[in-house]
């Protein structure tokens, strides 16, 4: 029986070559002073950081720089956006980068809207948020979802915790993409962020209900984009259409439309919280090193969902086998995909390789109801082990 839902999604896209030029009309909307928040400055060497500040100008805003924003962003670093946006009055923040940037965005939207502590507040006890400063975003690394949903995931270093929350209040009010923008990322971050958007529908598609829906039959076509289009996009870089298609696949992904009447996992995305919260890991890395060793080990809980997944996503030939060999061969197509692709499949290719240090990271994971099962920390250690 499928699960009652409501879908609703207010985030308005700009999306192609000539994306940005809509932004000064919405800038219209907002105040005079507009906080503009990106990372270390790879905005700049594409010019794209050039461009804004013309648009700035010809708007007539006024312009507060919130720089350095880095890859699992820290609650260090959204407090002192907040300060920012509370000193200067800002009235609107623009976001200009890949998901890190935009998680930290909403982290300081919201913290600097409540007169709360952000992190107790919203990350802790997770209470809605009852106001935000606006936001909208530029995207220039694609693999999150985050130009399209309320999620934002920060990591306290004080306490040893990376921990995600999603409001449906706190999704962009515009977001512009633009495929040449992602031109510029390395290999790896390009294969990250495919990594990080094929998890995100793994995430929804192993889980009740199991019975045939829309969302599944959507999950199912956009893996089979994303694989299509991750080959070539390794081949070539600069392939506008590939590039577009897996920008695209990354926003349908997490931008709720396929979790409608799916319960989720997100067990994969919890576990590797906590192995990013004490090791230097990038996320799409981590997923894709943990996601194989997970799936085996719950595999047996929902087999007729990997054997469909299989079949339908990795055209495995079901002649003359079981369900489990079948199911066990889609998995292992999953894993070659992404060693095809150049990621990551295993912990030690992180440097994540002490088995004391992971068996205290599995007695810190979160656990959630799971799909398909219950994880204990027992479950995660073996997982962790399979992993190495």
């Amino acid at each position: 029986m499928q699960y009652d839902f409501i879908f609703h999604n207010p985030t308005k896209i700009y999306f192609g070559e000539n994306a940005l030029d809509n932004l000064k009309e919405e800038l219209k909307k907002y105040g005079k002073t507009v906080m503009l928040a990106y990372g270390k400055g790879a905005i700049k060497k594409i010019g794209l950081y050039d461009e804004l500040m013309k648009i700035f100008k010809e708007a007539n805003k006024t312009v507060i720089e919130f720089s350095g924003i880095m890859p699992n962003p820290t609650a260090a670093k959204v407090k002192e956006g907040i300060k920012l946006v509370r000193e200067n009055n800002v009235d609107f923040i623009l976001a200009v980068g890949g998901g890190s940037t935009m998680d930290c965005t909403k982290a300081v939207s919201m913290g600097s809207a409540n007169n709360v502590d952000f992190w107790e507040h919203f990350y802790m006890n997770y209470n809605i948020p009852e106001k935000k400063i606006p936001f909208g975003t530029i995207v220039t690394m694609v693999g999150t979802g985050s130009e399209m949903n309320g999620g934002s995931v920060i990591t306290n270093e004080d306490v040893k915790i990376k921990t995600g929350v999603v409001y449906p209040n706190m999704m962009p009010d515009f977001s512009i993409l633009n495929p040449k923008y992602t031109y510029s990322l390395s290999k790896f971050q390009m294969v990250s962020g495919i990594c990080d958007m094929m998890s995100h529908i793994m995430e929804q598609y192993f889980s009740q209900t199991d019975e045939d829906n829309v969302s599944d039959d959507l999950s199912e076509a956009l893996m089979k984009n994303i694989i299509r289009n991750a080959y070539i996009c390794v081949k070539n870089p600069q392939d506008y259409n590939a590039r577009g298609n897996i920008m695209w696949d990354a926003t349908l992904a997490l931008n709720t439309l396929i979790a409608c009447s799916k319960k989720g996992d997100w067990e994969v995305h919890n576990i590797e919280h906590q192995i990013s919260a004490y090791y230097d890991v990038t996320h799409g890395m981590g997923l894709a090193a943990i996601s194989p060793s997970y799936y085996r080990h719950i595999m047996d809980y929902g087999l007729s969902k990997f054997k469909r997944f299989a079949i339908n996503v990795f055209n495995v030939n079901p002649e003359n086998k079981t369900d489990k060999e079948i199911a066990l061969e889609g998995i292992d197509k999953l894993e070659e995909f992404f060693k095809n692709i150049g990621a990551t499949t295993k912990l030690r290719e992180l440097n994540v390789t002490n088995a004391e240090e992971l068996d205290k990271i599995a007695e810190t994971c979160y656990f959630s109801q799971g799909a398909y099962k219950v994880l204990n920390a027992d479950d995660i250690k073996t997982i962790f082990r399979n992993a190495i």
